[in-house]
């Protein structure tokens, strides 16, 4: 039987899930991210050196730390949605979707029918090589895998309503770095402009009862969009969090007092 999809379970309740974004293939670090207590692990295939091989061992590292892993599929194509939900990905991220029909292309790849035409393997690693009964196994992917459509330009703010139509999508993702070049005003992810727009996606998608997640470098960020109704967020990346913290432990050995025996 699948595993319950937990991210998307709570989101549906209203909660809000954190998890960092994952550039190092290393197993480890899931591991020790999933034991740090996050929700999700963000496994980044657009900006990341993944590869397919590479993906299916973080996943498994996310299974035995025993929370969610999330994969940002490089672009919008058929094939890398369909080798990340077979690899046993609990959902996907799709980057630049842009107005309905690219929406709706995501959604006839991640699901099989009727709801969409996912390639269908039963003998994939999601479906326990085949242990799960073939029906139990199309209807339960259908309804845990969690369906993530990154919003990133002006023009996919334009199309947001007919976006939201499209059924499937569980979250709009909001690339906020990515928008406020697109609006003019390119690194300011604090800008008025920028807040003002995904306030105003916010809106929609909860009208639309879909959920808004967006991208934050620091803890005091996310606790602002937590406030504004957003439910999915990515905070940081693997490469800055060691950094940062490899940074403190630095300044404590060279500035901290020395301590007499």
């Amino acid at each position: 039987m699948l595993r319950i999809n937990r991210v998307k379970d709570r989101i549906r309740a209203g909660e809000t899930v954190y998890g960092p974004f994952l550039k190092c293939s290393a197993p480890q670090l899931v591991e020790v991210m999933g034991n740090a207590g996050f929700d999700f692990v963000l496994i980044d295939m657009e900006h990341g050196p993944h590869t397919t091989e590479t993906v299916e061992g973080l996943i498994r590292a996310a299974t035995v730390a025993n929370f969610d892993a999330i994969i940002r599929v490089p672009e919008n194509r058929e094939n890398a949605i369909l080798k990340a939900l077979d690899g046993g990905a609990h959902g996907i991220l799709v980057p630049h979707v842009s107005g309905p029909e690219e929406a709706r292309q995501v959604v006839a790849a991640a699901k099989f029918a009727p709801e969409g035409e996912r390639g269908m393997d039963i003998y994939a690693r999601s479906s326990g090589f085949g242990e799960i009964p073939k029906g139990d196994y199309l209807r339960q992917a259908n309804e845990t895998t969690l369906v993530a459509i990154q919003i990133e330009g002006a023009e996919g703010v334009r199309n947001l309503g007919d976006i939201l139509d499209v059924s499937g999508i569980d979250v709009i993702f909001v690339g906020p770095y990515d928008l406020s070049q697109s609006l003019g005003i390119p690194g300011q992810i604090d800008h008025p402009e920028l807040v003002a727009k995904v306030k105003e996606i916010v809106g929609l998608a909860r009208g639309a009862g879909k959920a808004v997640g967006i991208y934050v470098d620091t803890p005091e960020a996310a606790r602002r969009w937590r406030a504004l109704g957003v439910r999915f967020i990515a905070i940081s990346v693997d490469v800055a969090i060691f950094d940062q913290a490899c940074r403190r432990m630095v300044a404590d050995l060279k500035e901290g007092p020395a301590i007499k025996h």
